[in-house]
């Protein structure tokens, strides 16, 4: 069965085509600068890279350009369409109304809408997509996954704020969490590396890219995560500043005289690393500067480094314990520097590095000692093939 898996950002495409017989990607790209004048694909199939300059004025357009691609005589990936058995989307917030992975139905689209409030720049782009698909793809199944989903098993008294609970009741204030396809992924892989079922491991996930979240997996179900309402709360990240003192922001908007999409702006934006360290939200950026003694970028990525830690021993708190720490995206896959000065600071914990395994960047590896407590592992995340694994087993 051939699954299209689909991550439409506000003005991005990420897509990829699976043979699920093979769990093989069968072609992939990024469609990028959507509904702007200079927009452009990069497809990648059979190990070579094409990219076009496409205008494409809505996500429509650009998966009707992408389709084209799977059936172009240049590069055959199949030879019909109708090979494409159903299409699986990244939908960043289900709120409080979806638990699981679910198929497409019109109240399913409706539900999605309804939680455009909490993720206003991702939501309608996913609207978009799978109404392209319908249209494009007549009769075939689309699957929502969510990015929330994973974090529904997290209990009320660990997801509710200690603000008055009317704005639960009334407005669904509380913490939903993010990154759950990632979190899951890397769950099952790391039982299945160790060869140990998921019921009995205590772990906490590290998703550390450009957006950061971790997550406390027990028993194989989410627990506690770091991001809460929206994919701003918890650790600080490229540009996110993550958790603050609340009287933080109203201060600032009184002193700077901004209004709410200002201060959202500057917290969404130019904070977190960026912020911190004046150069960049990318830590490889900030570790050149560090390199040329640059102080105020060494701070930066000490402070970047040392929340995560803290929040690591938060996640521990939520399972009284835990056996393994798992690192991936970005910087968890291939940032060694921030690995180690994260880890430096759990040693109380029973955590100890080895400094010669740390140093590999983008593969599965243990990079703890042998006697180390509690074993620490990189695991490079695939939430595409977990896209494509649930919506195979809704469809089959």
């Amino acid at each position: 069965m051939k699954i299209l898996v689909l991550n439409c950002g506000s003005s991005s495409l990420k897509y990829q085509l699976m043979d699920m017989d093979n769990e093989e990607v069968m072609a992939k790209g990024y469609f990028e600068r959507i509904g702007h004048f200079n927009s452009f694909v990069t497809h990648k199939v059979n190990g070579e890279k094409y990219k076009y300059e496409v205008i494409a004025r809505d996500h429509g357009e650009a998966i009707k350009f992408v389709l084209k691609q799977f059936t172009d005589p240049k590069y055959p990936v199949i030879e019909s369409l109708d090979e494409i058995s159903a299409i699986g989307h990244r939908v960043v917030h289900g709120g409080e109304k979806f638990k699981q992975s679910i198929i497409v139905t019109e109240e399913v689209k409706k539900g999605i809408e309804d939680a455009i409030t909490f993720a206003p720049l991702h939501n309608p782009a996913h609207l978009q997509g799978i109404k392209a698909c319908e249209e494009l793809l007549p009769g075939k199944p689309n699957v929502a996954v969510f990015d929330t989903a994973f974090h529904q098993t997290i209990s009320k008294e660990r997801f509710l704020y200690p603000i008055p609970y009317e704005y639960y009741e009334k407005y669904g204030v509380r913490k939903y969490g993010f990154h759950g396809t990632s979190h899951k992924y890397v769950s099952h892989r790391i039982a299945e590396i160790l060869g140990k079922p998921i019921e009995d491991l205590k772990i906490i996930n590290c998703h550390i890219g450009q957006g950061a979240s971790l997550c406390a997996i027990q028993g194989g179900k989410s627990v506690d995560t770091t991001m809460g309402l929206t994919p701003l709360g918890g650790v600080a990240m490229g540009s996110r500043s993550g958790d603050l003192d609340p009287s933080v922001v109203t201060y600032l908007m009184e002193k700077e005289d901004m209004n709410t999409a200002q201060i959202e702006h500057i917290l969404n934006k130019k904070s977190g690393l960026l912020g911190l360290s004046g150069i960049s939200a990318d830590n490889r950026d900030v570790e050149r500067a560090i390199e040329q003694d640059d102080e105020r970028a060494s701070v930066a990525l000490k402070e970047y480094d040392y929340i995560i830690a803290q929040y690591i021993a938060k996640m521990a708190v939520a399972m009284n314990g835990v056996d393994v720490i798992t690192f991936t995206a970005g910087v968890g896959e291939k940032g060694p520097i921030s690995r180690e000065d994260i880890c430096s600071h759990l040693t109380f914990m029973g955590v100890e590095i080895d400094p010669v395994k740390n140093e590999t960047k983008g593969e599965e590896i243990e990079i703890s000692k042998e006697d180390s407590k509690v074993k620490v592992w990189v695991v490079p995340t695939d939430e595409e093939l977990m896209i494509a694994r649930e919506t195979l087993e809704l469809v089959k």
